[in-house]
């Protein structure tokens, strides 16, 4: 590590250019001399590609310019001290101190933790105030060796210590940044890219500011080099969540049903005190976004070491994983096979491809525009739908096993689907990759075989792993199964009928979003294809699912702004207001912070509206061949008004539940108990 920089990657006050491109080409040169980079141009233009998606300007006179890089032999720092200093796009004007990072993009860990402690070291006040004192570039190569230690910072000074001990601790609190009268909780998240720099430097101004402020503030930076996962204690107990990323948060549901800011990772080192301020504005706002989804009690087991939380919680994360990413394409592929039938009619079906055939936009032949748009539409919606299963199985061992388990998950999600395996198949094929590329990546390799890991061996030996299994073992008594449970399906009549709709009901209200009710939702989407080939059970699967779906804040929004305001707090009545378009359009997470505040009370009123909800759907034999959009794909659902009504009747259902339960079940308050009483707790609360 001690030699991630040397005197000769240094420049001080030599002409490099006078713009940005000239510096960073000039110091990717330098690499190269080095021996470092196998080729300095193409070195430059990774690092130019990374400045053109975000500029590493910083406030202070600092840029970072940075990339992982295949040209990059070893993990590199390069430094110059510009005079006069070239704009790196910082709010504060030029750059006169440029340190150039470059990794390797198959980076060891351990290198890429060396530099996020750089990253961090260029928040320090006396770190940057050294780089402009230096005389010569060993002093630079010193203060960069001390930053990038293992060893802890050194002492602050004297009259520093003798300074903060005369302050009396932190600062008073701002009144703005009370809840509740005390000082606010905030959890942060921050992440970049490369996960190199930015990530630890947002976390760094983040914990700086919220500490400058008085108020409670956590940071998880999610680096390339891992992350310690927050406890789901202190994430539960956060008033609101500020997600400085400019990639998407990992085990986002942990959040869920809390107030976000939502920003670039940049503006998190610029303006970490506006983040805070505004966080705090957004704890009592109605109209504050929050955060999606449904939290996973599981995540609430996970060790401080960010273990995971074992194998049974890791298996879960990346099941939901998997659905959360296969329901894009079949949303679209779905809304889209609705429109080719609006257009095309029904039999657009059995024809779409013989009117591609036969008919171009420029000659229709006997074919009306109607139809072939119809037919344009129904075939990218069928084609879309072609990767529900490799797509539900390639993000499954993405869960479990990051990038390299995507090729060998969607490959056994294609054989899956190859040998009528459907969603089962890919459920197992997922798994089955997922679990083959984590032993695979965890296996200590020599440092020459490292760079084909995740290229070339994984989604080899992981493929022939998972889909052989598939294919000489597993697959044929999937797709038994498959087809015994599509009989039991079909053969289903009367109550039969009616009780699958019942528990369909319960499981989409069970948890507002989380994994009970994404196995639902998956088990009538990942059957939709079915149903348009001709089965009309699985549409009326599909339409009961979506109508249970819709129940919660629809029943949200009737109880808490008609039946009884005064039960509810003015944010909850405000989120009433918007839960009737969340409800009307299918969006079942739209009742997460009812939810929340009141989880014993509101749960158990939803699923029993949930249940009236899919018996009557199921019942009226309602059918849908759209997997989403709520009252919005009208023209996909037969027997529209009687799913209406099948809806209607499970909202007033759980509006005047829920109503109930809060006027009569009443939560006993928390007694003390006489502490001389031996072996007798403190205290008792029941609810």
């Amino acid at each position: 590590m001690s030699e991630i920089i040397t005197p000769a990657l240094v420049s001080l006050d030599e002409p490099l250019g006078t713009d940005k491109r000239a510096v960073i080409d000039a110091l990717a040169a330098r690499v190269a001399a080095t021996g470092r980079a196998s080729d300095g141009a193409a070195l430059a233009a990774d690092v130019w590609k990374r400045e053109q998606t975000d500029e590493t300007g910083l406030p202070g006179g600092i840029a970072i310019p940075h990339a992982k890089s295949p040209a990059v032999r070893e993990a590199t720092l390069a430094f110059a001290r510009l005079t006069p200093g070239v704009d790196f796009g910082a709010p504060d004007g030029p750059a006169d101190l440029v340190f150039l990072i470059a990794a390797p993009d198959t980076a060891a860990e351990e290198h890429l933790a060396v530099l996020s402690r750089l990253a961090r070291a260029f928040m320090r006040d006396d770190f940057t105030a050294g780089l402009r004192a230096a005389t010569s570039p060993d002093d630079v190569v010193a203060l960069v060796q001390a930053a990038v230690s293992d060893e802890p910072p050194a002492a602050a000074a004297p009259g520093a210590a003798a300074g903060a001990a005369a302050a009396g601790g932190a600062p008073a609190v701002a009144t703005n940044l009370v809840v509740d009268g005390r000082p606010a909780r905030i959890v942060a998240v921050t992440a970049c890219a490369t996960g190199i720099a930015h990530t630890f430097m947002a976390a760094d101004a983040l914990t700086a500011a919220g500490q400058k402020a008085g108020i409670d503030l956590v940071v998880e930076p999610q680096g390339s080099s891992g992350y310690k996962a927050l406890p789901q204690s202190v994430i539960d107990d956060a008033d609101a969540v500020i997600f400085a990323v400019d990639v998407d948060v990992r085990d986002q549901q942990r959040f869920a049903g809390k107030p976000v800011v939502r920003v670039p990772v940049k503006k998190g080192i610029e303006q970490p005190a506006e983040l805070i301020d505004e966080a705090v504005a957004s704890v009592g706002s109605p109209l504050a976004p929050r955060v999606s989804g449904n939290a996973d009690t599981a995540a609430a087991a996970r060790a401080e070491g960010g273990s995971g939380g074992g194998v049974g919680s890791a298996v879960k994360r990346s099941l939901l994983t998997g659905v959360s990413y296969m329901i894009p394409f079949v949303a679209g592929g779905g809304l889209l096979i609705a429109l080719g039938f609006l257009l095309g009619g029904y039999e657009i079906a059995f024809n779409a491809d013989d009117v591609l055939g036969s008919a171009t936009l420029g000659n229709l032949g006997d074919t009306s525009l109607i139809v072939y748009l119809g037919a344009v539409l129904f075939k990218i919606g069928s084609l879309s739908f072609g990767f529900l299963v490799p797509a539900l199985a390639g993000y499954i061992a993405y869960g479990l096993a990051d990038r390299p388990g995507i090729a060998p998950g969607f490959v056994a999600g294609a054989v899956a689907s190859f040998m009528g395996a459907g969603f089962l198949g890919g459920i197992v094929g997922g798994l089955l990759a997922g679990l083959a590329a984590w032993w695979l990546n965890s296996l200590d390799v020599p440092r020459w075989l490292r760079g084909l890991m995740p290229v070339v061996i994984i989604p080899l030996l992981g493929s022939i792993f998972a889909s052989g299994l598939l294919l000489m073992v597993l697959g044929g008594p999937i797709a038994w199964l498959t087809q015994a449970l599509n009989d039991w399906l079909s053969g289903l009549t009367g109550a039969g009928v009616i009780i699958l709709g019942i528990i369909l009901g319960l499981m989409m209200c069970f948890d507002l979003g989380g994994p009970v009710n994404k196995v639902a939702y998956a088990f009538a989407t990942g059957n939709l294809a079915a149903g348009i080939a001709g089965d009309e059970r699985y549409l009326q699967i599909m339409a009961a699912v979506m109508a249970a779906g819709m129940v919660p804040p629809l029943a949200m929004a009737l109880a808490s702004t008609v039946i009884d305001r005064k039960l509810f707090t003015e944010p909850e009545r405000e989120n009433g207001k918007a839960a009737w378009l969340l409800g009307a359009a299918f969006i079942t997470e739209g009742a997460i912070p009812f939810a929340a505040a009141d989880v014993f009370r509101v749960i158990p009123a939803m699923m029993v509206g949930g249940a009236v909800t899919g018996a009557l759907s199921m019942a009226f034999a309602v059918t849908s061949k759209a997997p989403h959009g709520g009252v919005f794909v009208f023209f996909a659902i037969d027997n529209f008004w009687l799913w209406l009504v099948a809806i209607a009747a499970g909202t007033v259902v759980a509006a005047f539940a829920v109503v109930g339960l809060k006027r009569f079940a009443h939560r006993r308050p928390v007694e003390p108990v006489s502490s001389g009483a031996e072996g007798v707790p403190s205290a008792v609360a029941t609810a």
